[in-house]
């Protein structure tokens, strides 16, 4: 049975576990879309995480008795979908050189050549957990514990958008410049937030991703497609 804990005077924390699994964040992923669906006076965001659901809501247009009631009967009727059948977005990568400068040290670490590193990257279907950080900065989960790889001991001052990288046990990519210290392994020429787009972020949590290596040729294909304006400059 899930907890519904006050967060703040107008937030609360719908919590299904203690853990990260795909079982329970298929719970939370579930409750937001029963509270989108059921489109509940008074709610103005959520943010799913790993394993809770935090709604925050407007006092003015709705009660914390109300809201609190409601959310109890949502969050334990929710039923997760057949698992599998999240949406899954491919998401084109190329592998080392100047886009991927830790590449060599991944394999390196692991005994592997850069080509076994990649087909371990490519392989899963990774889940999106939660987004955080930055504007479209996904937490996945499935990464091979094969290329698990610390972070790097210095971050660097500067990593370029769709720098593709391993910290741990995750993996994930930079949808902005930013600092950072993952061991970068590629990059994709998407672009995964654009504040001009009808929809500014690309991925969503609850969503399934999976990597495939592409050549140059194919990445400044993709690129100029995705960053018409650098054409101009």
């Amino acid at each position: 049975m899930p907890k519904i804990l006050v967060s703040s005077d107008c937030s609360f924390c719908v919590e299904y576990g203690n853990e990260i699994s795909e079982e329970i964040n298929a719970q939370v992923t579930a409750c937001a879309k029963a509270i989108e669906k059921e489109k509940i006076t008074g709610v103005a965001e959520l943010v799913p995480t790993y394993r809770s659901l935090t709604v925050y809501y407007d006092p003015e247009l709705v009660s914390y008795e109300s809201m609190r009631t409601t959310l109890e009967k949502l969050a334990a009727d929710v039923k997760p979908g057949v698992s599998g059948t999240a949406e899954e977005i491919r998401i084109p990568v190329l592998y080392g050189g100047e886009y991927g400068p830790d590449l060599e040290n991944v394999a390196k670490l692991h005994n592997m050549t850069e080509a076994e590193v990649v087909e371990l990257h490519t392989k899963p279907s990774y889940l999106i957990y939660m987004m955080g950080f930055l504007p479209g900065f996904c937490y996945l989960g499935g990464l091979d514990e094969r290329i698990a790889t610390p972070r790097l001991s210095t971050p660097r001052v500067s990593i370029p958008a769709g720098a593709v990288g391993i910290a741990g046990m995750q993996t994930g990519m930079y949808p902005l410049e930013s600092p950072g210290g993952w061991q970068l392994i590629g990059r994709t020429p998407l672009k995964l937030y654009d504040p001009h787009r009808a929809e500014p972020i690309l991925l969503k949590s609850g969503m399934r991703l999976r990597y495939y290596s592409i050549d140059q040729k194919e990445y400044d294909k993709i690129r100029a497609e995705q960053y018409p304006e650098e054409k101009k400059a």
